[in-house]
């Protein structure tokens, strides 16, 4: 199977554990996609739920779905959320951001009862950074300062998009992307990098996620 296979086959598992009624946090990725087309035809079929989604580009896409959608202020505590990862370690930690939709990810993710993640077996990797930067969404205003903090501590970012058209997030953000030989301390290194000012939120989500389903050529493993 190639590298789409395993991700539906991922996703498309984890739809199984959504029941009728549920209040359900949609993330963002290329891997959540096909969730979202599955929970899509579950809906047709009569499944009632309703859908938090985690950026405006799930929003496009679970709307064209049909999925009945409302927001984290409407249901605070949401039962069960299915989202991507960037990157995941055998501890369940994750580097999640690499579609620029982070801060409104954890949100949902600190609001959530179970977080299901979905990824091919090439997330996995033997520690966080070796092989995704880290992404960190700081504020327009001084970014070149903020910058040059964030440095400090992982020795070099860029300006997603680059200076001449950066990337902006749905918040209005720019976003940084870290390079890390490893991230040993990944729960010391969040807070380090969210203590800067400037800094709105990064990428690590440390004892977040309850399961992390992995489609592999040989069918689905598991993260518990």
């Amino acid at each position: 199977m190639n590298i789409e296979q395993l991700k539906k086959i991922a996703a498309e598992k984890a739809t199984e554990e959504i029941r009728e009624a549920m209040v359900v946090g949609l993330g963002t990725g290329s891997t959540v996609y096909y969730a979202l087309l599955k929970i899509g035809e579950m809906v047709r079929d009569g499944l009632n739920i309703i859908g938090i989604p985690t950026s405006s580009s799930t929003e496009k896409i679970a709307t064209e779905q049909g999925i009945p959608l409302s927001t984290v202020a409407a249901h605070p505590i949401i039962e069960l959320t299915i989202d991507g990862a960037d990157e995941v370690d055998a501890h369940l930690n994750l580097i999640k951001g690499g579609g620029a939709a982070l801060v409104r990810e954890k949100i949902i993710a600190n609001a959530s009862r179970r977080i299901l993640i979905v990824v091919d077996e090439s997330k996995v990797s033997r520690g966080l950074g070796t092989s995704f930067a880290l992404p960190v969404e700081i504020v327009q205003f001084g970014w070149e300062a903020t910058k040059r903090v964030v440095d400090q501590i992982c020795g070099q970012s860029e300006l997603r998009g680059g200076i001449q058209k950066p990337l902006i997030t749905d918040n209005g953000n720019y976003i940084l992307d870290c390079h890390f030989d490893e991230i040993p301390e990944p729960e010391k290194v969040e807070l380090q990098l969210n203590n800067i000012p400037g800094v709105v939120e990064n990428g690590i989500f440390v004892n977040r996620a309850d399961k992390i389903i992995i489609g592999t050529p040989s069918g689905i493993r598991y993260l518990e």
